[in-house]
């Protein structure tokens, strides 16, 4: 690990439920992972993984990547907040972004409208709302009215935002305390580090597969893609990117309802940039390009393939290559 590097964690753990996952939290500091980092999608929440961890991990950094600004209210989000800091202070950051559709509206009855201005307007009312100020403000994608946090935190968290492209990336970068990306290659880190300044903390995801079966790891990173990147926002996050071509007849068959067609047309190259797979030693080299490239948090996922379980691959994958 490079001196000075954040190595984290995603939690909890693909292949067991939060309370299964104690005992390898519990061991993430003693194998060298600074920090934990939860999600919200459809599984776990954001905020009590987070709880949890603050007291089976002492001493590692808990971060939300990310919490959807469109399925609670600012307030709540203020409160979840304010908690978390208040439980672990100067270790909690709070990561928010827009989501997607499908998780604001199809699943949780939201309004998926102007994301990029309803991220900037919640970002701007956290940070007032977090400090301990009474907020009274009409921004453009919401109104609040005399919200004071009863009791705000004595150490305000950090907050990053997640950003694919740049006008959220340069949000990021100007407002907020650093962004969050996923689902690209040490290449791309270097695209999107101009976009933002030197000394803002830049995130990402990694999924990644200790396997040397590298047809299986392309078949299980096939379907692992399709599902994302047809999502709008990763679509064009790629086009950014410049795959918008390699990637047009996986996109092409997907809306035409060919998914089997749509898998097939996602070139090996195309896996094989996204996905950190190979042998533990190999999989800790990959993840060491992308830091090499600007990445200072690389946050791993690992996905259980063949015979390596999530709990051996923690350990396989942890710093110093235990």
């Amino acid at each position: 690990m490079a001196t000075g590097a954040r190595w984290g964690m995603t939690i909890p753990f693909h292949d067991r439920t939060l309370a299964e996952s104690r005992e390898l939290i519990a061991e993430l500091p003693e194998l060298g992972y600074t920090d934990v980092w939860s999600a919200e999608v459809n599984g776990v929440d954001g905020f009590v993984p987070l709880a949890l961890s603050a007291g089976w991990a002492p001493g590692v950094r808990l971060g939300s990547a990310i919490v959807p600004v469109s399925t609670r209210g600012p307030g709540l989000l203020a409160m979840s907040a304010a908690t978390l800091a208040d439980l672990a202070p100067h270790r909690f950051v709070l990561g928010i972004g827009a989501s997607s559709p499908v998780i604001v509206e199809s699943w949780n009855a939201g309004e998926f409208a102007k994301p990029f201005a309803r991220t900037r307007d919640t970002l701007r009312f956290l940070k007032r709302a977090l400090a301990g100020e009474k907020v009274t403000e009409k921004y453009e994608t919401f109104e609040i009215k005399g919200f004071r946090l009863e009791r705000a935190p004595e150490v305000p968290p950090k907050i990053v935002l997640a950003a694919l492209r740049p006008r959220m990336l340069r949000l990021a970068a100007a407002e907020a305390d650093g962004a969050i990306t996923n689902w690209l290659s040490p290449q791309d880190v270097r695209k999107v580090r101009a976009e933002i300044a030197p000394d803002t903390e830049l995130i990402a995801r990694l999924f990644v597969c200790v396997s040397e079966d590298a047809d299986r790891v392309r078949e299980l990173g096939r379907r692992m893609l399709a599902g994302y990147l047809t999502v709008p926002v990763y679509a064009a996050f790629h086009d950014w990117l410049g795959r918008g071509e390699v990637l047009r007849p996986m996109h092409e068959a997907w809306a035409a309802g060919d998914r089997k067609a749509a898998l097939k047309a996602i070139p090996d190259e195309v896996v094989d940039a996204l996905i950190v797979h190979g042998d533990a030693e190999t999989c800790r080299a990959r993840i060491q390009e992308y830091v090499d490239s600007g990445l200072n948090t690389p946050v791993l996922a690992p996905i259980p393939i063949g015979g390596v379980s999530v709990a051996q691959a923690v350990r396989d994958l942890a710093p110093g290559g235990r």
